[in-house]
Parts: C-alpha cells; sequence; structure tokens
C-alpha cells in the first residue's frame, strides 16, 4: 500500500507522528490525521509538504510564543 508517514518539524528534526496515514484534513489551524487503522491525531499547525513520491507528510506547529495579530 501506498499510505503516507507524518512527521512534525521540530528543533531542526523531524519526529514520526503517525504512520499508515491515509486521510488528511486541515481547519482552523489544526491539521487532523486519521491512519488506516482508525488512530487519530490533531495539531495545531499547518502543513509544511507533501512528498507524494517518499510518502510522507511534514508539519510545522503552531508558534505558540507569538501573540494575536495586531
Amino acid at each position: 500500500m501506498c499510505l503516507s508517514k507524518a512527521f512534525l518539524e521540530r528543533d531542526g528534526g523531524r519526529e514520526v507522528i503517525l504512520e499508515q496515514v491515509a486521510a488528511v484534513s486541515v481547519s482552523d489551524g489544526t491539521v487532523s490525521l486519521k491512519n488506516l487503522f482508525g488512530e487519530q491525531k490533531e495539531i495545531g499547525g499547518r502543513i509544511r509538504e507533501i512528498d507524494f513520491l517518499t510518502h510522507s507528510i511534514v508539519l510545522e506547529e503552531a508558534d505558540r510564543s507569538a501573540g494575536p495579530a495586531e
């Protein structure tokens, strides 16, 4: 099967957060991932890249230190 692996980019490295990802959705700054087995993860942030050749999804966490935009 050609399912993807999701990574969270943090501190200059990448951490695997979910394997066998079958569905991705984005809503109001939250990326929701669901794998083949029904496991779900939600990450506050954005998609940095999706690479179909390597079956990888790279996410960035939202910057929690930044205040609201003025």
